[in-house]
């Protein structure tokens, strides 16, 4: 083939000599618009991971990277005057102007062809049959093309500015440093034995505070004003050591996504393609990823079409899981002021685990030692004497004891008739309950007739189903200790729709009933138009909740939550995507607000005082113009402030415009924000949910700070003892997760078929050595 490269960075030059090594008889031809000698930034770090497939790809190319890797194990988090060590990471880096300089010999010496300081000519595409855009974040290739691309470009909020240095660190650093404008940090690592890159990020109102105003820079030129302040910043921590600059100046990181990376004969690799914050990896490190997935699938594939299409099909989720890791850590540092609060152990986990990649148990693997602080500061903090997994620390919640932090969350069953809970929810709560959740809560029970989801749905507006939901508290009260919560809602805009495997959220074909909503919005496309209420019927629906509340106090609810999320009647007053109303309920946050906290403290005043009432919002619409994060913590801060004991912390399904942005555990940082700018100071409690799917993920949350209790339900439907499993896989057989007397025979995890294999003699393994060491590898739990 003939094939065009523009750009001759890392990715580039990578790709033309990997695909030239795979077959000489390409004819390959780089431009690059620098000279040789031109580079940006100083070191690129590499996982373990990469280089292994750098390895395996090029011997050669890999051998001579490996003579300049500089490595380390540890990771140094200075804070507070004081620095914690974290070891087992494995990490290498280099420079990236050696990195440059083999590849450019690398590509010669394969015969390659190179333009440097020359433009890449406009006709590539019909001279050439693949044409590679690899020309970096201010991509041509990318701009020429953005209507077959679409891009988006997510311009962030932190101001950093990469440097160096020749102080040469021992291992990766953190330097948290509190200033008179706000905390500022530095994410410095060693590349070679003559430097380290030192990058210094700070959020743009810091930035502003401190006086670091953007200055007319000739191209090219660095920001030395800047540089002799940064210097005297870190004096204490550069120890007398040169701090330099190579075209440094203050940028906003840009993230770049893509709809399409390929169109014909044209694809795009590395940060023309994707972009991925570099507190979690670097942007060579992709690009290189991208350049030997791609060499490979044109070796493999007979056409360039299916080549580029297995490259993207290869490279996408693994870009799309690091972006998403990437953003969640970026966010991290944007608002890391919210966290220098935190006990330092705590920070410093919070630290490591901030993009949900790293959690507790990769970090036990790590370093043993630093996880048993983590343990010991967490107990400490919350006041108990004994260690135990976060999961399985008690917490009060109001004048409520739940023996551990987890909560089976709130899951519409659509089983009801006439709204009446049946023998079908006595054994799905029932056997939760049973499962050793802390707290166990209701589906959505609705208020009246009209305010149901669908004619499954159960309800409080009669006696007859306050006797069977006391069946159940009942059943639930004296066969364990775990609590029942009673979650209490009107299905607005959204009700009078088909069961849910009938056709979500689909109009019922008959049987409707009139639905109401704060303006006339359908839901989505084919929903039906609710009727606008009145300030009548706001006072019905009002009263309709103080009797149902009235009724689950009757049957023995522990706690109620008010659904104010998901688009049901409350969260639609709350959003301006679904209120469009003009008089006092409508506009202004405040205004919107308004009824949503008519209901809440009309309920808090016949709910018993002894019982804790929490709200579930909806913290992000996920379309542009909706509620946002921001909205969410006033909108906590207003129900914490009429009394809600804790805020469950959702998001979305508001609208069928939504656009979430799925992924593990992806609404935690919602719960973290409320937590720690309204909640935490005032006493209440954040509830997370959202993608939780192990004990892993929840102690993580939970020893972080990012909340206080983790609520989990489609978890719980594929395994109803999922809590009590947990303890046993963590060897935890404390109080917290007390098995119910006739399951005591089954709470060791069942023996695995190999249990019965043929143990290797010792000295067919260490030839007769008998450290006793070797007897660890023998132990049963390295067998699972």
């Amino acid at each position: 083939m003939k094939i065009a490269i523009v750009g001759g960075g890392p990715g580039g030059l990578y790709l033309a000599a990997l695909t030239k090594h795979l077959d000489p008889a390409h004819e390959i031809t780089v431009w690059e618009r620098n000279a040789p000698d031109d580079t940006f930034g100083f070191g690129v770090v590499f996982s373990d991971e990469t280089l292994g497939g750098i390895e395996n790809a090029d011997t050669v190319f890999s051998e001579a990277m490996a003579s300049r890797f500089a490595r380390w194990t540890d990771i140094d988090i200075h804070f507070r005057g004081h620095t914690h060590t974290v070891g087992g990471q494995g990490f290498a880096a280099m420079s990236r102007k050696d990195l440059l300089h083999l590849l450019q010999e690398r590509c010669h010496d394969l015969g390659v062809t190179t333009h440097f300081s020359t433009p890449a000519p406009d006709d590539l595409r019909g001279s050439h049959d693949l044409v590679v855009g690899a020309d970096g974040l201010n991509s041509s290739i990318r701009a020429a093309h953005a209507d077959v691309f679409r891009p988006t470009l997510d311009r962030r909020r932190s101001k950093y500015m990469w440097l160096g240095t020749d102080l040469v660190f021992e291992a990766f650093q953190f330097f948290i440093k509190q200033t008179t404008w706000g905390t500022v940090q530095v994410h410095a690592y060693p590349y070679s034995d003559t430097g380290s890159t030192f990058i210094v990020e700070m959020h743009e109102d810091v930035w502003r505070r401190a006086g670091f105003h953007d200055t007319a820079l000739p191209p090219g030129a660095s920001d030395e004003h800047a540089i002799d302040r940064i210097r005297e910043l870190f004096a204490d921590e550069l120890a007398g050591h040169r701090l330099y600059a190579n075209n440094s100046k203050w940028l906003n990181f840009t993230t770049v996504r893509n709809e399409r990376w390929r169109h014909d004969n044209l694809v795009l690799v590395g940060d023309a393609a994707h972009t991925a914050h570099f507190s979690i990896g670097s942007g060579t490190k992709l690009a290189m990823e991208d350049s030997l997935a791609l060499a490979a699938c044109l070796h493999e594939h007979p056409d360039i079409e299916s080549a580029l299409s297995a490259y993207e099909a290869e490279r996408r989720p693994v870009v799309e899981s690091t972006q998403r890791a990437a953003q969640a850590s970026l966010e991290w540092f944007e608002n890391i002021g919210m966290y220098v609060h935190q006990e330092p152990t705590q920070f410093c986990f919070n630290l490591l685990t901030r993009s949900r990649r790293i959690t507790y148990t990769n970090l036990r693997t790590r370093d043993a030692e630093f996880a048993d602080r983590v343990d010991s500061a967490f107990a400490a903090d919350q006041g108990f004497g004994e260690v135990a997994p976060a999961m399985f620390q008690p917490f009060r919640l109001g004048q409520l004891e739940l023996k551990n932090r987890i909560i089976v969350s709130a899951m519409d069953m659509y089983s009801a008739e006439e709204g009446v809970p049946g023998d079908f929810h006595l054994v799905h709560l029932g056997s939760k309950a049973m499962g050793g959740a802390g707290l166990v809560m209701t589906e959505m029970v609705c208020v009246s007739p009209e305010g149901r989801i669908t004619p499954g749905c159960t309800g409080l507006w009669t006696d007859e189903q306050r006797e069977s939901w006391a069946r159940i508290v009942s059943f639930v009260h004296e066969r364990g200790s775990a609590r029942i919560g009673l979650q209490l809602g009107h299905s607005g805009r959204k009700g009078s729709t088909r069961l849910m495997w009938e056709g979500m959220d689909d109009p019922l074909p008959q049987g409707n009933w009139a639905i109401v909503g704060p303006s006339p919005l359908p839901y989505g496309p084919g929903s039906a138009v609710p009727r606008e209420l009145t300030r009548a019927d706001m006072d019905r629906i009002l009263a309709d909740f103080v009797e149902a509340a009235r009724r689950g106090a009757d049957a023995g609810f522990d706690l109620l939550e008010l659904h104010c999320a998901h688009g049901y009647l409350l969260s639609s007053f709350l959003s301006p995507i679904a209120n469009r109303r003009t008089d006092t309920y409508g506009g202004s946050l405040e205004n919107r607000l308004r009824f949503p906290l008519e209901v809440f403290d009309a309920v808090r005043a016949v709910w018993p005082a002894e019982r804790p009432m929490i709200v579930r919002i909806s913290a992000t619409d996920w379309v542009p113009d909706g509620n946002t994060e921001h909205d969410a913590v006033e909108i906590a801060r207003a129900f914490i402030a009429h009394g809600a004991d804790a805020i469950d912390v959702s998001s979305g399904q508001v609208t069928k415009d939504e656009r979430p942005a799925y992924g593990r555990s992806y609404q935690t940082p919602f719960a973290d924000r409320i937590r720690h700018e309204v909640a935490a100071s005032a006493g209440a409690a954040v509830i997370a949910v959202g993608a939780i799917a192990s004990y892993d993920d929840v102690n993580s949350i939970l020893l972080a700070g990012r909340a206080d209790l983790c609520a989990l339900g489609r978890t719980h439907l594929y395994d109803p003892q999922w809590t009590l499993h947990a303890a046993a896989e963590q060897e935890y057989r404390g109080p917290a997760a007390e098995w119910p007397l006739p399951f005591q025979a089954g709470k060791r995890k069942p023996p695995t078929a190999r249990t019965d294999a043929v143990r290797p003699r010792l000295s067919l393994l260490q030839d007769g050595d008998s450290d006793p060491q070797v007897h660890v590898r023998w132990k049963p739990q390295a067998l699972r």
